[in-house]
């Protein structure tokens, strides 16, 4: 069976190294906001281009506490992509904003540009953009709006380590950035963390401050903040892995390469092929309207899938007031959408015969 994700694997290369970082942290007997952490947020700021980096527990409280930093009057309205995972919109809903959806662009499955001016009303504060499956979003249109409407940008990479738009390192573009680095993404930790990027110094230093109990110094607190740091272990073990994200990312490249020019399954959806060379790839998704036969096809093929996401977020319990929503290309997307094995250690004949099983379906038919 070729496995959809081997984290054992992913991350054998740099055991050695990882165990050496992890060793000298905790001898150090410094664990939380330290110098391993400094030395993270310098060298990944340096990487994405960006004067602050400001690492926090996760990814999840990347976002919100960008949305604490930006202090938007509660009502206010955040423009969100209908097709994402829900972590991007959970705070926005647990500040007491309003989420208003936009569906996606029918071929990038990304957040559509065009219809989100429809959706700003004098209640909209920001766009909150999400680069799905390692692709960014069209920044210079949603940067554009921004001006013209006087709306902040807020971009959720958590999936797009690495990616380019236009030359610009995602978490360069937008006014902050969220980044996780959970242990599945490009740059994994082994555990749970995450960072904000942007080059805006005052938003920065409120977010240093809102991640540690609203202080900068011990027991002077400017302002009402929450816990979320990342912890000096999982510093030291990103530390260990940054040097090597671009390396992993061109083989990604090569192996969408691949599956873009030898994959030929009749009415499979590919994903665009005209930024082979700017996308991270974390998710290589395809879309078929037959997913659970081909799912099925598949596994007895040797080939393991996984299905990002299998029910969109304004239908789910949690989500039940915006069940009402017609946002049928949403729908249709998360019915139809199977993510194939993309990850730096395939090898090309794991990548040879995931194409061929692939292909193949179409004789089952």
């Amino acid at each position: 069976m070729i496995p959809f994700l081997d984290l054992n694997q992913i991350n054998k290369p740099y055991l050695k190294a990882i165990e050496e970082a992890s060793l000298r942290a905790v001898r150090s007997g410094w664990y939380i906001l330290g110098p391993e952490l400094l030395s993270f947020e310098n060298s990944f700021a340096e990487y994405c281009n960006v004067s602050f980096c400001i690492g926090v527990a996760n990814g999840l409280d990347a976002i919100g506490l960008i949305l604490r930093a930006y202090d938007f009057p509660e009502g206010s309205e955040i423009i969100v992509p209908a097709s994402t995972y829900i972590a991007s919109v959970l705070p926005v809903s647990y500040l007491n904003l309003i989420p208003v959806l936009v569906e996606p662009d029918p071929v990038t499955m990304l957040i559509d540009p065009g219809r989100i001016e429809e959706r700003i009303t004098p209640l909209t504060r920001a766009i909150l953009c999400a680069d799905l499956y390692g692709r960014s979003c069209e920044m210079d249109k949603i940067m554009e709006i921004g001006a013209r409407y006087n709306l902040k940008i807020i971009s959720d990479a958590a999936q797009a380590h690495g990616a380019l738009y236009q030359n610009r390192k995602t978490g360069s573009i937008a006014d902050a950035t969220a980044f996780s680095f959970y242990p599945t993404k490009n740059l994994g930790a082994l555990g749970d963390a995450g960072a904000v990027t942007t080059m805006d110094a005052e938003l920065a230093e409120k977010i240093f401050y809102l991640r540690n109990y609203g202080s900068k110094e011990r027991y002077k607190n400017e302002y009402q903040g929450i816990n979320s740091r990342l912890d000096e272990i999982q510093a030291a073990i990103l530390n260990v892995k940054l040097p090597f994200l671009d390396r992993d990312n061109k083989k990604r490249r090569e192996i969408a390469r691949r599956y873009l020019t030898e994959i030929k399954l009749k009415d499979l959806v590919l994903p665009p092929a005209d930024r082979i060379d700017e996308d991270a790839w974390h998710l290589f998704v395809i879309r078929h309207s037959e997913r659970a036969a081909l799912i099925q096809h598949l596994d007895r093929a040797g080939v393991q899938t996984n299905v990002h996401y299998p029910l969109p977020f304004h239908k789910q319990k949690a989500y039940q007031n915006l069940s009402h929503l017609e946002l049928p290309l949403t729908e249709k997307i998360h019915e139809q959408v199977l993510s194939l094995p993309l990850n730096p250690i395939l090898t090309d004949q794991e990548v040879t015969a995931v194409i061929n099983a692939v292909n193949t379906f179409e004789k089952l038919q």
